[in-house]
């Protein structure tokens, strides 16, 4: 056992840890604060406020401690609802249902955060300027505005304090990581540390809204020759760390279309969930570049049946190596190919030094078996990714965010198109991407662009080889020339000779004591010379079943 107070992230930040603390306590989610140190809270572990909290499920407890905690455990718990490998799908689904509404800033804090930012206050950036927000979320509130040319635009302003808030909380975040590391041995196997490294890195990223402006730009350039998909346009004079100024997308909430029974507003629904399907995947398989937070409330319906996108904030990048293992695995799961499917999940995942091969190989069969034979249209594609985050979260295989991420974009996509067409099946728009797949494979710019790839590492091999070659002719030379060899697998080997030359031994002199009738004699016959042979015809069978499992002699003890 160790103190609390030894750890810095703790000893830095002690008064918002108790009050953490004691909001976890409250909800009976502190146990493994008490066991890591029982006199750091002893003034807050205190029986539950009444029948209504010990009836809660322990995961609705979670939600309810972490929208009392405020923006950072809130924003914290949005990141971990994507994570259902980390914390399971009980967990994340109920992550989900986090909201962010929180009480805005006062009107002359907003001007006074603005002015700071872009150096001029609101009435003198703007022709009009609504002190009265839209909405206020967790980091920061949108409100309305025109500029001088007449444009509509929105102003999202973040809460003044927030950001050392927020690292606070996340300087905290990491102590309880290394809490975990250090005195939780059944949590070692998901990286607590790394895990939170990861998180804090992406929360602190939604609070430089500069990043959040570049992807909206990014966004709209990929999108440029797609009218039906639009990226509200920025405005980088009006825009700063702490300010983001965007044009104003005058739609309607998707819900507006679902409950209305016509086959006009049917097909019109049909046709936008497959516009906004669409749309995603070509973010995924074709730009490496995707919205990770598709909920319905980021998705509005403009005039003309246009898809508009919100809150690029959080997003998700593919590098090669991860689209490719990705690309093989959606391969793999459309050709029913278990083995393949089983290499793509270890290529891509962090793997525990004890992995089960043989065990994760047959569940991935069973999942195959599970999935693979199922139509298109009646395909479950949520289920089928909530069972692949709990096959990979049972064998302890870590994923990158980016897949963990991807998962809840699949999951959200088809709830979401679902609202509005029942019978949607995303899996059947996916399925044309396997061709899309192997048609770009093997396309003369991406076959080019690999062997332009790959010339690129025989030229850095040609170019560095004469260099190479002569320092160690140089270090022979001189006599400073190292060859180290390592003996892999011998022990066993080793081990049996010398036992073996040990046992003959041993049979050899008691056959010859035997034969001296070396006293004391029983029987006639030589004791010692008799357990001698009985000992070294033990240890012979011994010997042999060694060999026989090509084991060490260790492991049969």
């Amino acid at each position: 056992m160790f103190s609390l107070a030894s750890i810095p992230h703790f000893a830095r930040n002690a008064r918002r840890f108790k009050e953490i603390a004691g909001v976890l306590a409250r909800y009976g989610l502190a146990e493994f604060l008490a066991a890591a140190d029982p006199a750091f809270l002893k003034d807050l572990l205190v029986s539950p406020a009444g029948d209504s909290l010990t009836a809660m499920r322990r995961e609705k407890r979670l939600r309810l401690a972490l929208t009392e905690l405020g923006a950072t455990a809130i924003k914290l718990g949005q990141v971990l609802s994507t994570r259902a490998d980390l914390v399971g799908p009980e967990v994340a689904a109920e992550l989900g249902r986090l909201r962010t509404d929180t009480d805005p800033d006062a009107p002359d804090v907003v001007a006074a955060t603005i002015a700071a930012e872009l150096g001029a206050p609101p009435e003198a950036l703007f022709a009009a300027f609504d002190a009265a927000p839209l909405a206020s979320a967790s980091i920061g509130q949108v409100h309305r505005a025109t500029l001088v040319d007449g444009t509509a635009v929105v102003v999202k302003v973040q809460h003044a304090g927030i950001e050392d808030t927020v690292r606070a909380d996340l300087d905290i975040l990491m102590g309880l990581a290394e809490l975990a590391e250090r005195g939780i041995v059944e949590l070692r196997l998901y990286q607590p540390l790394a895990v939170a490294a990861e998180m804090r890195r992406t929360i602190l990223r939604e609070l430089d809204f500069v990043r959040e402006e570049r992807n909206l730009r990014h966004f709209a350039a990929n999108f440029a020759n797609e009218p039906q998909i639009v990226f509200p346009r920025t405005f980088p004079d009006r825009s700063s760390r702490r300010v983001l100024t965007m044009e104003e997308l005058d739609g309607e909430p998707l819900s507006a279309l679902v409950g209305t029974a016509s086959p006009e507003t049917a097909r019109r629904r049909e046709a936008l969930a497959r516009v906004a399907a669409d749309a995603f995947l070509e973010m995924i398989f074709r730009d490496n570049f995707f919205h990770a937070d598709p909920h319905p409330g980021n998705l509005r319906l403009l005039p003309g049946d246009r898809l508009g996108i919100l809150d690029c904030g959080m997003v998700g990048r593919i590098d090669e190596r991860t689209r490719r293992a990705l690309e093989d695995a959606l391969l793999a799961v459309v050709e029913g190919d278990a083995e393949a499917l089983t290499e793509q999940v270890m290529r891509l995942g962090r793997l525990p030094s004890g992995l089960d091969r043989a065990m994760l190989r047959a569940d991935v069969e069973d999942f195959v078996a599970d999935y693979a034979n199922q139509a298109l249209g009646a395909f479950d594609l949520s289920g089928a990714m909530a069972d692949l985050a709990a096959l990979v979260r049972r064998h302890g295989i870590l994923l990158p965010p980016t897949v963990a991420h991807l998962i809840k974009v699949f999951v959200v996509l088809e709830g979401a198109s679902r609202s509005l067409t029942p019978g949607f099946s995303l899996i059947e728009v996916m399925a044309p991407y396997a061709a899309k797949i192997i048609a770009r494979r093997f396309s003369p710019g991406a076959l080019f662009t690999r062997a332009r790839r790959n010339w690129r590492d025989w030229q850095g091999l040609f170019e560095s080889f004469p260099r190479d070659a002569a320092e160690i002719l140089r270090r022979a030379r001189e006599g400073r020339l190292d060859v180290h060899l390592a003996h892999r697998g011998l022990d066993a080997i080793v081990n049996r000779l010398v036992y073996g030359i040990v046992t003959a031994a041993l049979f050899l002199g008691s056959c010859q004591v035997l034969a001296s009738r070396v006293p004391p004699l029983l029987f006639d016959i030589s004791l010692f010379g008799a357990l001698g042979c009985l000992g070294a015809v033990l240890l012979g069978l011994r010997l042999l079943r060694a060999v026989r499992r090509s084991g060490e002699l260790g492991s049969d003890s």
